[in-house]
């Protein structure tokens, strides 16, 4: 039924592209750590210009979900544009144990290219090169002779990196050492001079100057636990995470001017270097199609912090919302009501803080691997006297060192169902299963679907480890994610502008069709590894 409403749908629409009408801009949004309920937990509370604007005038997927585990930023950010999961486009998390180098890989790690726009010697050492696939950016650039321009943007690297391709014109990040929205020697020598005037600015400094305080009363904050609770990091610093924040005090022992990024100002600062661009780059002002992918990374951090039932979690999405407001509203006079498109989503969501669940007798737990490494090491001594077989765990995964086993008497598959049937046992665990038994068997549903399309053999563990519902590896206070489960899963996919029509389904659609939706209304290639399919949109004729 669903292949039949995409065939009539795509059919209905098809006169729509006979002249091969494109909009000037499409604006790609990534909200880090967004769960789809923040869309109608606050809904009282956003005004009518921002993110309602975008429900009301345009069209909801409310049933978006994440096919894939871990669902982390990298892996998200790829996802979305690449338009398939880890297991082809090799973004399996943020940084992974690589057994080449004997040590952690980061996402976007390159030490051939160097920093353009700070000192900072680390901080721009980093390119797409990782990301194994095109993204639909990479595809526009391709079908319009690189005409179009690709800029991407965020606080993170990763979250500008990745979105905006192999083929971009430019992606930006911000490096608090210096104060400056940096690049690297991948895209540029030196940065634009409409960037270098930006960084003079030092918006940053005087954006934390200002402090953190509610935006509203702060008994008006129902929505959210009391002020004071047990479930927050504070900033170091500050005995207690609560209002209000003097920032700028707080600089010092917070990672100097970073520490905006776990502040809503680092979404207003985003969301400023975004229409920077769109200046600087002529980005929306001619018939080519140009493309600004735009990653918002404080709620993240902010999530990360405090978790999602923290007042400080509340009165920054009041204030995205608000710059979500500005944004489309600088976007009608820069480009013109009409003739930009926008998708909004997320990267991952966010679970519920374990130690509030288990407080209220709900289950949740945390997970400690030193007990399971320990275990893992005297096993392997004990089963086939080997001491130097386990190289490491990371992101609930466990590597092997497969050379010497393979030059042993053992196979690779015995040593990882060994250790599978002997980890199952400890608490937290709900499943495990075996890089053997992902690369001989193909799995169409549930948790082994989800894991076996966040595979990459040359990249992921030998023994996958897939944690109880609420059950991380994290502190005591704030939250993360990178779960199955539907609190990390499901995200909001929000269409708007350029012939989109109002609505909504419910109908269940996946992370890894977005990317062939934006190729399919543009009528470009799909991104070269996609296996998602288009959404079927309403358009206007």
């Amino acid at each position: 039924m669903k292949k039949l409403l995409l065939l009539a749908v795509l059919l209905l629409n098809i006169a729509a592209y006979a002249q091969n009408e494109r909009p000037k801009l499409v604006v790609g949004i990534v909200v880090d750590q967004m769960r789809f309920d923040y869309l109608y937990k606050y809904w009282n509370r956003y005004g009518n210009e921002g993110l309602k604007r975008m429900i009301n005038e345009g069209y909801q997927c409310k049933n978006l979900q994440f096919n894939y585990v871990p669902t982390y930023t990298a892996p998200g950010h790829a996802a979305i544009y690449t338009g398939t999961t880890p297991a082809r486009n090799g973004m399996i998390a943020n940084d992974w144990y690589d057994r080449k180098k004997g040590g952690m890989m980061y996402c976007t790690e390159d030490p051939s290219v160097a920093t353009v726009g700070a000192a900072t010697v680390k901080v721009g050492k980093m390119s797409p090169r990782n990301m194994l696939s095109t993204a639909v950016s990479d595809e526009l650039r391709i079908a319009t002779n690189k005409k179009g321009k690709v800029i991407g943007v965020s606080l993170k690297d990763r979250g500008a990196i990745l979105p905006a391709g192999h083929l971009a014109n430019a992606a930006y990040w911000f490096d608090g050492e210096s104060g400056n929205w940096v690049s690297s020697t991948f895209y540029m020598n030196e940065l634009p001079k409409w960037l270098q005037d930006f960084n003079a600015k030092q918006s940053a400094l005087t954006y934390l100057k200002k402090g953190w305080n509610t935006l509203y009363p702060i008994e008006s904050y129902t929505a959210s636990l009391p002020d004071k609770n047990n479930y927050e990091t504070p900033f170091k610093g500050k005995a207690e995470a609560v209002f209000p924040y003097l920032l700028d005090s707080l600089m010092a022992k917070n990672g100097g001017q970073n520490l905006i990024k776990a502040t809503p100002y680092g979404n207003t600062f985003t969301k400023d270097i975004a229409l920077a661009a769109i200046d600087g780059e002529s980005l929306g002002k001619d018939e080519i199609t140009d493309m600004l992918c735009v990653s918002f990374s404080s709620t993240d951090f902010v999530g990360h912090q405090f978790g999602p039932d923290a007042i400080e979690m509340e009165d920054t999405y009041l204030r995205f919302d608000q710059d979500i407001a500005d944004f489309l509203k600088q976007l009608d006079a820069k480009v013109g009501k009409g003739e930009y498109l926008i998708f909004l989503s997320a990267d991952h969501g966010g679970a519920t803080v374990p130690a509030y669940l288990m407080d209220e007798r709900a289950p949740g737990g945390y997970m400690d691997y030193k007990p399971m490494e320990d275990s893992i090491k005297s096993a392997l001594k004990n089963k086939f006297d080997a001491t130097d077989w386990y190289l490491d765990i990371q992101n609930d995964q466990i590597y092997l060192d497969e050379s010497k086993i393979r030059a042993s008497k053992h196979t690779l598959e015995t040593v990882e169902e060994y250790l599978a049937e002997k980890l199952i046992a400890f608490d937290g665990v709900h499943s495990i299963t075996t890089a053997s038994r992902l690369n001989k068997n193909e799995y169409s549903k549930g948790t082994l679907h989800l894991v076996q399309q966040g595979f990459y053999g040359k990249r992921s563990g030998n023994v996958i480890i897939t944690l109880e519902p609420n059950w991380m590896e994290y502190s005591k206070t704030g939250t993360t994610h990178g779960s199955p489960y539907s609190y990390d899963t499901r995200v909001p996919m929000l269409w708007y502008g350029w012939k989109i029509q109002k609505g909504e389904t419910a109908l269940p659609y996946f992370i890894n069709d977005i990317a062939p939706t934006v190729s399919w209304l543009l009528n470009i290639p799909f991104p070269n590894a996609t296996s998602g399919n288009p959404i079927p949109l309403p358009i206007n004729k």
